[in-house]
């Protein structure tokens, strides 16, 4: 009993933290019981100390500000460092005898995604059954408006985990009641995988569970008692973000982009056209019951939507919480320019490829590569969009956030004469390699590197996910009609854009709409699944990534002119194609003779 006593003190710690975030809940820390001893007969004798089981679910939702790594570095927007598992997922490298997530070769990769792994994952899934269960074994001992709603948090939570292993692995095994440890109960205990289409189905239905129900509210504001908790909100962008996957060429195919798939566990294999209009069924009815304001719609300031004072601003559908130097972020130590001030300040994780910078349009609102954009190759900074110098740091770009004493001026170029602690020079250090770092996200109030974490939240899902979402699915299902483009000229208005041109093809819309959902999500984690379920990723995980090399034409006096060149990184660029999907970890089979692997592994 002793290992049992130390496990639930380890619970209560971390539910009791978590129980300061949720306000409604503070009655229950004066309860004269010792939470430290809860047993399984008190765990459920009343609504708070049920609460301690569930906000210890909330607690295990994937912390990804504290993630090293980002799923950013497993794409073609970023250029992560030799010492990360991205390095070797770029050479094609996967070991699926691992136990973990680090099937890519190091602890520093999906491992380090929080949660995002078979063993953690089902085990949060476990203590969600197990909530489920208990709850209703023990529905007297709570009031119905209690039960009803958090029955439907668990739900949530439960689809939500699942979800991520879905993104990642395809058909998942459906387990939900909490399995048993009786090994002759083979039946129960070893569970197959479902189909693609079941999982998928099983995982919907959860969602319109909770949708019917109408238990949840739709938002909470900052200052609610249950900020933070699980919305109806969540789960419509939940079941649209699924719904999209599944419509898009990597599993609405006869073949999926993973390969030969017998046993139909990496896709649906057949194409329905119906797939992309329930899609777009479910982002229409988001925007049109709950957007413009009532209560979602697009923060007005997209620099400052992450920002600790703007939690569960009017954008935010879903996020995880945080509190300041008690469960806050240490992003701010990973990411942006390295040397800020001529002092150390970050590990330069996060370093943009030439390939994302040329994603942002011109201020207005043409691409790049549009012959009348005004775009100068030489002058590759002048008179861009206002996002790319929000969320951009490119040589000679100011920066000034609210920690320091005084505004800073980065420059990456190679330069003999004023050389730059930033100066790119190729090799494995911090400094990039890109001749970029970024700045979206970063908390302007957290000095990096001193200690201190953040209190903003990472937030998972926002409205112009919504948006982005309704008008790709609506302009597959039935082409570029007057509601897709009113979805996108939304999202360009509020970065200060003109409207699209009209009178686009449907092909010519579908690369409007990449374009735009590439810029307005980049450094979101985002990008992974977007190239792997456009079945893209074969194309631009297999060619090299550039980077910017700045010099002078007069060298040893700088009394020339800056010549912007774009260059090959040399660096890894290998992408299999059954890559599409990660492997199941072969201890995991091994333990389960009625698992089955993934195409081609």
């Amino acid at each position: 009993m002793k290992t049992n006593t130390i496990e639930i003190k380890s619970l209560i710690i971390i539910a009791a933290l978590l129980l300061t975030i949720f306000a409604g809940c503070k009655k229950d820390v004066l309860d004269n019981q010792d939470k430290a001893i809860l047993t399984d007969a008190t765990q459920w004798a009343s609504e708070g100390n049920a609460d301690i089981f569930l906000n210890d679910i909330y607690n295990n939702l994937p912390n990804l500000y504290n993630s090293a790594e980002s799923l950013d570095n497993f794409t073609d927007d970023n250029d992560g460092g030799i010492y990360f598992s991205s390095w070797n997922f770029k050479q094609g490298i996967i070991d699926e005898s691992s136990t973990n997530y680090s099937i890519w070769g190091s602890d520093c990769g999906v491992a380090d995604l929080d949660k995002y792994n078979w063993t953690d994952a089902f085990k949060t899934i476990r203590k969600c059954n197990t909530f489920i269960q208990e709850v209703n074994k023990n529905k007297t001992n709570f009031s119905s408006s209690w039960l009803d709603k958090r029955l439907d948090e668990a739900r949530f939570l439960r689809t939500f985990f699942y979800t991520n292993l879905f993104l990642h692995l395809g058909g998942l095994p459906i387990i939900t009641e909490p399995q048993t440890r009786d090994a002759s109960d083979s039946a129960a205990l070893y569970v197959p995988r479902s189909t693609y289409e079941e999982t998928f189905n099983f995982l919907v239905a959860s969602l319109d569970t909770i949708l019917n129900d109408k238990y949840l509210e739709i938002k909470y504001k900052n200052g609610d008692a249950d900020a933070g908790r699980v919305t109806l909100g969540a789960a419509a962008m939940l079941k649209g973000w699924l719904q999209l996957n599944a419509a898009s060429p990597a599993y609405n195919a006869a073949v999926p982009a993973a390969g030969n798939d017998p046993n139909k566990i990496a896709g649906f294999g057949n194409y329905d056209p119906a797939r992309w209009a329930a899609a777009a069924a479910t982002f229409k009815s988001f925007i049109d019951n709950w957007g413009n304001g009532h209560p979602y719609e697009l923060f007005s300031d997209p620099s400052a939507i992450w920002y600790e004072a703007n939690k569960y601003n009017s954008e935010v559908i879903f996020d995880r919480q945080a509190v300041a130097n008690i469960i806050g972020s240490s992003f701010e130590q990973y990411g942006g320019p390295v040397y800020v001030l001529g002092g150390y300040y970050t590990w330069g994780n996060y370093d943009p490829t030439q390939e994302l910078v040329d994603q942002f349009f011109m201020a207005n609102g043409k691409p790049i590569t549009d012959p009348t954009s005004g775009y100068d190759p030489q002058h590759p900074y002048v008179g861009r969009e206002p996002r790319f110098y929000d969320w951009i740091v490119y040589d000679g770009a100011p920066y000034d956030m609210a920690w320091m004493p005084r505004p800073d001026t980065i420059y990456t170029r190679i330069d003999k004469v004023h050389p730059s602690l930033n100066q790119i020079d190729f090799g494995s250090a911090d400094v990039g390699n890109t001749g970029y770092y970024f700045k979206k996200r970063l908390n302007p109030l957290v000095v990096p590197g001193n200690g201190a974490s953040s209190g903003a939240n990472f937030i998972y899902y926002r409205y112009a996910e919504v948006l982005l979402g309704y008008a790709e699915a609506q302009n597959e299902a039935v082409g570029p009609d007057a509601s897709v483009y009113s979805a996108i000229n939304k999202i360009r208005a509020r970065a200060g854009l003109p409207d699209l041109a009209a009178g686009l093809s449907q092909d010519q819309m579908r690369i409007a709409i990449h374009q735009e959902r590439r810029v307005e999500l980049c450094f979101e984690d985002k990008r992974f699944y977007d190239m792997i379920r456009w079945k893209t990723a074969m194309t631009v995980m297999n060619v090299d990534k550039h980077a910017m090399e700045i010099t002078n034409s007069s060298p040893n006096d700088d009394s020339g002119v800056w010549q912007y060149k774009v260059i090959p990184l040399n660096h890894p660029h290998t992408f299999y194609q059954k890559m599409y999907l990660d492997p199941i970890p072969l201890p995991v089979i091994a333990q389960n003779p009625k698992l089955v692997q993934n195409p081609g592994y």
